[in-house]
């Protein structure tokens, strides 16, 4: 017996088991080769400064460019899965990112960097990334959250692990080699890719997402074709590409939630501010290091101890802001933890020698495993589930853009003054603003909800405050696979 006959007589259930734990395992090495990679980039910060002639703010564009796409083509991965399937976009992604990396090592100019391993292997990671979390929603539904841990492990792992083999390779043979060899070891994405058999296909029912919807633009045009008008008469095209237009924005990017839902309008644009300064010590501390003194070897070996720790200290704040405790109070984690980010950057300000920059780096990466275990849960909280997808849209978006022009920018004034350490009070900035805004905000916002309940305390339905906390658990009800989903990791 077929596992799908299996399946349609329901004596097999694939989800959390079987081949499950291999997709998962295959998720694992997928985030290590995704999110895991752009921040060795660094290391090759300034062999690539010598080799172009080229400065800071030039340099530091084509890893912002890798970031931000990597983050914001979330809505057009989502398309993309929708029409084809999670398998073919993990291998889609896998072939651009080995291809862009292949490219840039035959680059002639920094320019050409920002084409190759900027747009074509970010769009590549993002991707398979993205459309790597999504399939986990339909293998598992009992272990989902679980799964999602482990494989968000797989990022600190890359972390890890890129660095040192980064800076091995490049004191053997080279940036332009050592581009070579990624783009063979990014391929491998295809392989877990391969590995991810679209579970939808063996159930013998689509998943809810691959249903057709009834449209409201559709009934629109059924009125004015009752009444008449012909399908090919230019009003009613126009009108029709108008309402289907409206209606992508509105499912990948919620303009309506945003001006509606307080809590999400703050934590969106808090967010994206925090974005101006949060990936700039990825990308200048190793060439901020090698500026002062430290050897190369050891300057690569400060992005490894970020992952290292966040190995352990990640899982660890995830399972400690599940506890009942903190329900309602996880957007005070977020925003303390980054400001712990931003006030660890004094660190690197005071002394620039090693000792002190392993003290930066494990103080640093304990704050950021709150803000990456918390990034999403917290949206999650403030934004009602069967609208998170889309709400999900414009915030990635948003944040790409800052992503996109934060090293850019802090590498000018680093060009114009000649001291990295411009760089930390940037960020610190940046990182510590937005977490006073974020907090702040929260706290009036929740003063002025418990000043309406007790208001409206006589009603026997009182109405939906905009930041509430939601539940995050799959219903025991419906057990199918959630909608396709664009989700990013920090």
């Amino acid at each position: 017996m077929s596992q799908g006959e299996a399946a349609g007589r329901g004596t097999a259930k694939p989800q959390d088991q079987g081949w499950a734990w291999m997709v998962l395992l295959a998720a694992v090495v997928l985030q290590g080769l995704t999110l895991g990679f752009p921040p060795c980039i660094g290391i090759f910060f300034t062999d690539l400064q010598h080799e172009f002639q080229a400065s800071n703010s030039e340099t530091s564009w084509f890893p912002s460019i890798m970031v931000a796409v990597l983050h914001g083509g979330g809505p057009l991965c989502s398309i993309l899965v929708k029409r084809f399937g999670c398998r073919f976009v993990v291998m889609l992604g896998g072939l651009l990112s080995g291809l862009g990396m292949v490219s840039s090592s035959f680059c002639k100019s920094i320019s050409q960097l920002y084409l190759t391993a900027g747009l074509i292997t970010g769009l590549g990671s993002c991707f398979s990334f993205q459309a790597g979390v999504t399939v986990l929603g339909y293998y598992f539904v009992r272990w989902r959250t679980l799964a999602n841990a482990v494989a968000s492990t797989g990022v600190s792992l890359g972390f890890t692990l890129w660095p040192l083999v980064s800076q091995y390779l490049l004191d053997e043979m080279g940036w332009r080699n050592t581009f070579l060899i990624f783009g063979g070891i990014l391929l491998n994405g295809c392989v877990c890719g391969a590995i991810m058999r679209p579970i939808q296909l063996a159930s013998g029912s689509l998943p809810q997402s691959a249903k057709p919807e009834e449209e409201p633009g559709s009934r629109a045009e059924e009125t004015q074709l009752s009444n008449g008008a012909s399908p090919h008469h230019p009003t009613l095209q126009q009108h029709t590409k108008r309402t289907k237009c409206f209606q992508m924005l509105q499912k990948y990017l919620a303009f309506d939630i945003f001006c509606q839902n307080k809590g999400y309008q703050i934590y969106t644009i808090g967010v994206t501010w925090m974005m101006m300064g949060f990936a700039l010590p990825h990308v200048y501390l190793v060439p901020y290091a090698i500026h002062n003194g430290v050897e190369e070897r050891k300057a690569a070996l400060l992005i490894s101890v970020i992952g290292l720790i966040n190995i352990f200290i990640r899982p660890f704040t995830g399972l400690l802001s599940g506890h009942r405790v903190f329900t309602g109070r996880r957007i005070y984690l977020f925003s303390l933890a980054v400001l712990l980010c931003g006030l660890s950057n004094f660190i690197c300000v005071i002394s620039a020698e090693f000792s002190v920059l392993i003290l930066y780096c494990v103080i640093l990466s304990i704050a950021m495993s709150g803000v990456g275990a918390l990034t999403f849960q917290v949206l999650m909280d403030v934004v009602e589930m069967d609208r998170f997808s889309s709400a999900l849209g414009l915030f990635t978006i948003l944040e790409s853009t800052t992503l996109l022009i934060g090293a850019p920018l802090t590498g000018f004034l680093v060009d114009i003054t000649s001291d990295f350490h411009y760089v930390f009070y940037t960020s610190s900035f940046f990182l510590i603003s937005a977490a006073l805004f974020m907090g702040l905000s929260f706290c009036a916002l929740e003063k002025k909800n418990k000043l309406r309940e007790a208001s409206k305390a006589h009603l026997d339905n009182p109405s939906r405050y905009q930041y509430s906390e939601m539940s995050t658990e799959p219903k025991a009800v419906s057990q199918s696979p959630p909608a396709v989903e664009y989700i990013t990791s920090i």
